[in-house]
């Protein structure tokens, strides 16, 4: 099949799995369920009929508004939605059979880890933005994203000799995960013996530590280091502006989000740049 049209595939898929993230994000911190009541319009309550759930094409029909009662439409939807595919189509791009010259070569290997990428993208996103709304990173996506993590690597290890990179060895990803939780929550027993206050929550920790499930104690650093620098940036940017102070709380989950999927699909080239992997 011509590539143009598996891309396209991609991001169609990458659009329908974008709507549910949208469910995931508006639902799971209120603890509401997945499945009932249908999809309605958090105004009115008038359920989402089918054409007007359609990805995208439907914020754009309706103008961002509800077709019963004309309230606004957030547009985080589409956004979130738009944003997804394109990382379905980054991810076929970077992970899949037409990665790296080797056209339409979809063996195990490549599929376990473009599936594996896929799943810690659908993981991220939610948590991203669900920190970014509510200061809350839950333990329903990040508990099974760890579990997940491990799996996948050791399915890798135990199944294919073949380089599943990003996909760390599952010695990797057991000491990734075991960092990624002991790193930060002894930077919070600290913070908290020199201030007196909690530095970041449990949520990070966790978070963390499915990160190093998924990408390795390696992987695990990088993103802690991307997504301190980042946030710290933030930070002084805010108070340079008067818009906070040292105390601000600041999403940290979103920023290491952000600096996992920078780490996803360029840490191999940016640990090569500091040395920590051999240059070939």
């Amino acid at each position: 099949m011509p590539i143009w049209f598996l891309i396209a595939v991609t991001a169609v898929y990458g659009l329908a799995m974008g709507s549910f993230l949208n469910v995931v994000i508006y639902r799971v911190p209120r603890g509401l369920s997945l499945v009932r009541p249908p999809s309605h319009c958090p105004a009115c309550g008038i359920v989402i009929r089918w054409f007007d759930n359609v990805p995208l094409l439907a914020y754009l029909v309706l103008l961002g508004r509800c077709r019963h009662c004309r309230a606004a439409i957030s547009p985080r939807y589409p956004l979130i939605e738009a944003a997804t595919a394109a990382l379905f189509v980054a991810v076929f791009l970077r992970f899949g059979g037409y990665a790296d010259g080797a056209e339409g070569a979809w063996t195990n290997s490549v599929v376990l880890r473009t599936a594996v990428a896929v799943a810690l993208v659908l993981l991220l996103v939610p948590l991203g933005v669900i920190d970014l709304e509510h200061h809350l990173l839950p333990d329903v996506l990040t508990l099974p994203g760890l579990i997940l993590g491990l799996a996948g690597a050791a399915a890798g290890s135990l199944l294919f000799a073949a380089d599943l990179s990003p996909l760390p060895s599952f010695a990797d990803a057991v000491i990734g995960a075991a960092l990624g939780g002991v790193v930060p929550y002894v930077v919070i027993l600290l913070y908290r013996w020199l201030r007196g206050v909690e530095g970041m929550g449990l949520g990070d920790v966790k978070l963390l530590a499915m990160i190093g499930a998924f990408l390795g104690w390696k992987g695990m650093l990088l993103t802690l280091g991307l997504g301190s620098a980042a946030g710290a940036m933030v930070g002084i940017g805010l108070i340079a502006a008067k818009r906070g102070g040292r105390d601000t709380e600041l999403p940290f989950g979103t920023f290491l989000c952000g600096a996992t999927l920078v780490v996803l699909f360029w840490g191999e080239w940016i640990m090569r740049r500091l040395g920590w992997v051999p240059l070939q």
